[in-house]
């Protein structure tokens, strides 16, 4: 379907029914598949034949969602995993082992933070964190020789700066690496990383793609435009035989298809973050509407924005569409249909001001969430963060007043109304 928009891939993409086939794709709840004989199944072993034997490696449901999402990313192919903090960790892990090292954008999630800089680093992998906002001559200072990886976030959570994904991807091939990006708050309705030479994309299923709260879920894209072969000395996983498999040179069996072939075949099948299938079921649903949830979701989040940085009760707001915004003009370059429905503010009065707020918020639910069509916020001072002091919050960026507010689909007047009155309780 490359002939086709962003628009129907999200509806058709993936699937293709045949005559008589069921409309929507089957829910294939099943661990195991029968055959014949065991040359049969042998050959799937041996990976000398398609098909499926157990669903830790691959269940035809998921596959069939993974392809939705490789189409709607312009990737060559995909695998589902159980989280996005799985797809995360399988993506960097699929070409790092001990003694490799990986040069991130330190503004990320803080869960892939601590992946990288602490379980990793667990492993022998090391790390270096560098600014989105660096300059070409500080990306290069960064980079060793044994690293392996460079890693981003197309708009960051709960920093929401917009990544410069060509300066960043230019970088990491200067340097013989992939760009790995995270793109969980566009999708790929608002951005697309490999159109701007990312080599694999990362998303967090559970949020915009799932859109409802309903299933967790992760996904790993891979573009099919990074030369293995090239850098052969730097990825022996990929371009020497794998033991375990009979000896399979990945990079040559596979071509385009190696990355998600070599993360399919030895880290679920060692590791096994596998999502369901009905979650994958679930995650289909919301990826038929995902085109027409995101630019409401924009729609809200902009005029929330606009709104917040209007009141005499804020200090300041993050949102990359305001024309006030750090990253507006890089935001235009990247999102020009607008990024996210995801805001964050900072309210006069730290601690006890941002309780009261939350506390008097009738449609906007506390949750650990985001990206839902139900609108949710967070103050990390008196939740995620709860352990540090005012002035560690405030060192970690994330001052005591801190509200990340994720604004779903309802009325945005409503929405709107709803801050006012408990903003107006402080």
């Amino acid at each position: 379907m490359n002939e086709h928009s962003v628009n129907t891939k999200c509806v058709q993409g993936g699937y293709r029914p045949g005559n008589g086939e069921p409309r929507q794709i089957p829910i294939i709840q099943s661990t195991t598949f029968k055959y014949d004989t065991s040359e049969e199944m042998g050959k799937l072993f041996d990976l000398e034949a398609d098909g499926y034997f157990y669903s830790r490696l691959a269940n035809p449901t998921c596959d069939t969602v993974a392809a939705k999402i490789s189409e709607l990313e312009g990737g060559v192919a995909a695998m589902l995993t159980g989280s996005g903090q799985s797809a995360n960790f399988f993506a960097l892990f699929n070409i790092c082992e001990a003694g490799s090292h990986i040069v991130s954008s330190a503004s990320i999630y803080g869960g892939t933070f601590n992946l990288i800089s602490v379980t990793m680093k667990k492993m022998g992998i090391d790390v270096t964190f560098v600014s989105p906002d660096a300059s070409d001559e500080e990306l290069d200072a960064a980079f060793r020789e044994n690293t392996r990886a460079m890693f981003g976030e197309t708009i960051a959570n709960p920093a929401l700066t917009v990544l410069d994904i060509e300066k960043f991807a230019a970088a990491a091939h200067r340097h013989g690496v992939p760009l790995i990006i995270d793109n969980t708050f566009p999708t790929p309705v608002n951005c697309r990383p490999i159109e701007w030479g990312a080599d694999i994309v990362t998303h967090s299923t559970t949020k915009y793609m799932d859109g409802h709260g309903a299933g967790i879920g992760g996904v790993i894209v891979d573009s099919g435009n990074f030369d293995w072969m090239a850098h052969a000395d730097k990825y022996p996983g990929l371009t020497t035989p794998d033991d375990s498999y009979h000896g399979v040179v990945y990079a040559t069996k596979f071509g385009k298809g190696a990355y998600i072939a070599k993360a399919t075949s030895q880290l679920m099948r060692d590791l096994g973050c596998v999502q369901s299938p009905q979650n994958a079921f679930l995650l289909n649903l919301g990826l038929e509407s995902l085109h027409v949830r995101m630019p409401r979701h924009v729609e809200n989040g902009l005029a929330v924005a606009r709104f917040l940085e209007a009141s005499d009760k804020v200090n300041y707001v993050n949102y990359s569409g305001l024309e006030s915004d750090k990253y507006y003009s890089i935001a235009q370059k990247y999102l020009p249909n607008g990024g996210c429905g995801v805001v964050s503010f900072e309210i006069k009065g730290g601690r006890e001001a941002a309780e009261k707020f939350m506390k008097n918020l009738k449609l906007a639910a506390i949750e650990t969430h985001v990206a839902d069509a139900r609108t949710c916020c967070l103050n990390p001072a008196t939740s995620t963060h709860r352990q540090l002091t005012d002035e560690q919050l405030a060192a970690a960026g994330i001052p005591a007043g801190l509200i990340r507010m994720s604004c779903g689909l309802e009325d945005k007047e409503d929405l709107i109304n709803d801050i006012r009155q408990a903003l107006d309780a402080i």
